[in-house]
């Protein structure tokens, strides 16, 4: 599906992760950001969309970084789509914590990685023009 030799010959910048690490990383975000939704479901209800709205977008932000990234191999574009990602993922961690505080605390992690995969992406952007 990815071109592995275009992403292998890329030069990487610094630190960053070994590919076997995204695995089981995503694996733990996921189920996290699967807890803060269902969380903030049974305080939120369904009455204010704006929380659902956020998390609609950022998710659908997160699933179509990877083909913009590996499979069109279009890095400011996929710049471009993470930075939106950082944003919306904040708008719904202040959404999820005013309803509950863990809901909200469980995607820290989540957005720490996400600005970290900011980072990688500017890296591998900008070290491979």
């Amino acid at each position: 599906m990815y071109n592995s030799i275009w992403y292998n010959n890329l030069i990487k910048p610094p630190m960053a992760p070994p590919n076997w690490l995204f695995a089981p990383v995503w694996g733990i975000l996921y189920a996290m950001i699967a807890a803060a939704l269902i969380i903030y479901i049974n305080k939120q209800g369904y009455g204010k969309k704006s929380g659902y709205i956020f998390f609609v977008i950022q998710l659908v932000l997160n699933f179509i970084w990877s083909p913009v990234f590996f499979g069109m191999q279009n890095m400011t574009l996929a710049l471009v789509i993470v930075i939106l990602m950082d944003i919306f993922v904040f708008l719904t961690f202040k959404k999820f914590y005013s309803v509950s505080k863990i809901s909200g605390l469980l995607l820290i992690p989540y957005f720490l990685w996400i600005l970290f995969a900011t980072y990688l992406n500017a890296g591998y952007l900008f070290l491979n023009i």
